[in-house]
């Protein structure tokens, strides 16, 4: 069977964000060889063994495809989101199953919402961190899907959000 990535591809692996494919190889697992992906997180540097079989199952991904990032700006810029009347508690939850799915749309619905609740009150530790995540997680997979740098991310997104709170 053929292995959906390549040594040099990028794909997205749930919660860690994008990794590159540095090595495709075959591991001795209890008698039996397997073929793996070894990635490298690029922002963490993290090394990952994910064997081939299972890539779908633990939801590696390919990067969305650039016709699909205008689809992410426009959950960035919905504001028709239901006041949210649940304990931090229980919204924690709801957004990091968002991120576990490893959906770039899910992500940047958790993205919004932490967003738009900073500007209505300040963030608590929590809230900040898991903000200050799925921003990472957007800002780099839309930076390679479109083929610019982070900056020009940031300032976008920003500027979404600047907007926004006027």
């Amino acid at each position: 069977m053929k292995s959906p990535f390549a040594v040099g591809d990028r794909a997205v692996y749930p919660v860690h964000g994008v990794a590159e494919v540095v090595a495709l190889e075959n591991r001795d697992l209890g008698g039996k060889q397997i073929s793996v992906y070894i990635l490298k997180i690029m922002d963490s540097g993290m090394k990952l063994i994910v064997p081939t079989a299972n890539a779908a199952t633990v939801g590696l991904r390919e990067l969305i495809p650039a016709k699909e990032v205008k689809e992410v700006y426009e959950i960035l810029r919905s504001r028709d989101v239901p006041r949210d009347t649940q304990t931090w508690n229980r919204r924690s939850r709801e957004y990091m199953e968002k991120i576990k799915t490893g959906s770039v749309f899910e992500i940047a619905e958790v993205l919004r919402d932490l967003s738009v609740l900073r500007a209505t009150k300040e963030l608590s530790f929590g809230e900040r961190k898991m903000l200050d995540m799925a921003r990472g997680l957007v800002v780099n997979e839309l930076a390679l899907a479109k083929g610019v740098g982070k900056d020009k991310i940031v300032a976008e997104i920003d500027a979404i959000f600047t907007v926004a709170q006027a």
